[in-house]
């Protein structure tokens, strides 16, 4: 029976170490909740990059001449699939945030186009952290980019 009854002195001992341990814990939590929504967002972004450039490899060579013709059509069409999921632009962007001026077409030579978006990330958190009175307040916004280039087909 006397090997069960806590010794005097370390009464209260886990109160002590989950008040210590919680903080460390919860911030690590949320770290990785952060780093995993911005994973999936760049991989939706380049997920919608590719297909918009493989949209411009099929529609921009000009019959069999071989020549790459980017008309402001095709390029609005491209970028409204990579923000909207769909050649014509309306409903919600893929990203919260998203407009087709954060896509760039140019064309390289040699029949190859390269599209590239731009998106401003924010995190769960919002685009700052407060610095609490320890310093000044901390920028979460991060520039997620994603490039792809292909051949006009």
């Amino acid at each position: 029976m006397r090997a069960m009854m806590p010794r005097k002195g370390q009464q209260g001992g886990a109160v002590i170490e989950a008040v210590v341990a919680t903080p460390f814990l919860l911030l690590l939590m949320l770290v990785a909740a952060e780093v995993t929504n911005a994973f999936v967002d760049h991989n939706t972004l380049t997920k919608a990059v590719r297909s918009g450039a493989r949209h411009l490899s099929a529609n921009a060579a000009l019959g069999t001449t071989g020549t790459v013709v980017l008309t402001p059509e095709l390029i609005a069409e491209a970028q409204s699939l990579v923000v909207y999921g769909n050649p014509t632009p309306g409903g919600s962007p893929r990203l919260p945030g998203l407009t087709v001026g954060d896509i760039q077409v140019i064309d390289l030579g040699g029949n190859v186009i390269q599209l590239t978006a731009s998106y401003a990330y924010t995190g769960i958190l919002g685009a700052t952290l407060p610095g609490f009175g320890f310093g000044s307040d901390g920028d979460l916004t991060h520039n997620l980019e994603a490039t792809v280039s292909m051949r006009a087909l």
